[in-house]
């Protein structure tokens, strides 16, 4: 927002320009990378609307993956585990050590 300004003239002003703001209410959001995933828990998501094209700015406190798409594969092998949000939570929560993931799945 531009300080000093009233949320209703900034509204008013943006319509006129073509632009619709919308606050989305969101938990968590997660990018998906080669390298792993970024994590966004209870993001501030705001969706503008100009000319047709749609832009999701998401703001807030990222955890970030220390794992790559190797790691989950090999504890997914070495537990026989397939469910891939159960393994990447694991290795999230031993801060990406493969081997305490797997130890952590088979207990």
């Amino acid at each position: 927002m531009m300080p000093g300004m009233n949320p209703k003239q900034l509204e008013a002003m943006l319509k006129q320009l073509g632009m619709k703001m919308e606050n989305i209410s969101a938990t968590q959001v997660v990018i998906k990378t080669d390298s792993g995933d970024i994590t966004i828990d209870d993001p501030q998501v705001v969706k503008t609307t100009m000319k047709g094209q749609v832009v999701y700015q998401v703001s807030g406190n990222a955890d970030e993956a220390t794992f790559s798409e190797d790691d989950v594969k090999l504890v997914m092998e070495q537990t026989g585990i397939q469910d891939r949000k159960k393994v990447e939570q694991a290795l999230k929560e031993t801060g990406g050590e493969v081997v305490e993931a797997i130890m952590k799945l088979k207990s």
